[in-house]
């Protein structure tokens, strides 16, 4: 009868860490293609592929690790990597691009990509009003594919969620909105230079547990 017990108190905890176990382990990659809401500084890149429909799989970008996907108004998506301070700094870089099997690979401004369904962000130059009353998470990046936690450097408490549009959001800290605009400064403060708030009320239906 002990020996009983044992075996259904080892099929419990198994079951347990089971369930604990990390849902999007065989999606997650080390490729980090980025979703971008807004052309950013410095805005020279160099256009690698623009698609009418977003890849399914991250190996799609062979010999790419790093690339930004901006999802334009006339329905493509556009997806560019490096970040340049002038046209010229990007020209010169466009050769080892195509090198990589890129070969239609261009130079763009990003400020000049129209992106569908564009919207301020808390903490963005153009800043909403932040309710006091309300509660905002800061979000540290956005990803096509998920990535693994430890790419975020000195935070821990990562809350994941996969919103309506099959992007991966990365969101740090839940504050009230008295609080949340100092919360973010710090995060900026460790390197995290696009993190902006969003209302966790919004985002909440879509968390991975």
């Amino acid at each position: 009868m002990k020996l009983k017990s044992l075996i259904i108190l080892a099929v419990v905890l198994v079951t347990s860490i089971d369930a604990k176990a990390d849902k999007l382990e065989s999606m997650r990659t080390s490729k980090k293609i980025i979703r971008m809401s807004s052309a950013q500084s410095p805005s020279f890149a160099i256009q690698i592929i623009a698609l009418k429909l977003p890849p399914q799989a991250p190996e799609f970008f062979h010999n790419v690790e790093v690339a930004r996907e901006y999802p334009c108004s006339d329905g493509y998506y556009r997806f560019c990597v490096g970040e340049f301070s002038s046209y010229e700094d990007a020209k010169r870089a466009v050769d080892g691009v195509k090198s990589l099997g890129y070969e239609q690979a261009f130079v763009v401004n990003t400020t000049e990509y129209v992106l569908k369904g564009q919207a301020s962000v808390i903490g963005s130059a153009s800043t909403k009003m932040i309710d006091p009353n309300k509660e905002y998470t800061i979000q540290l990046s956005a990803f096509r594919f998920p990535v693994y936690l430890n790419h975020f450097k000195n935070i821990d408490d990562i809350m994941e969620f996969r919103m309506k549009d099959k992007i991966f959001r990365y969101t740090t800290g839940q504050f009230m909105g008295d609080v949340a605009e100092q919360e973010l400064n710090k995060i900026k403060a460790l390197g995290y230079k696009d993190a902006h708030l969003v209302e966790l009320e919004k985002y909440l239906p879509f968390k991975i547990e």
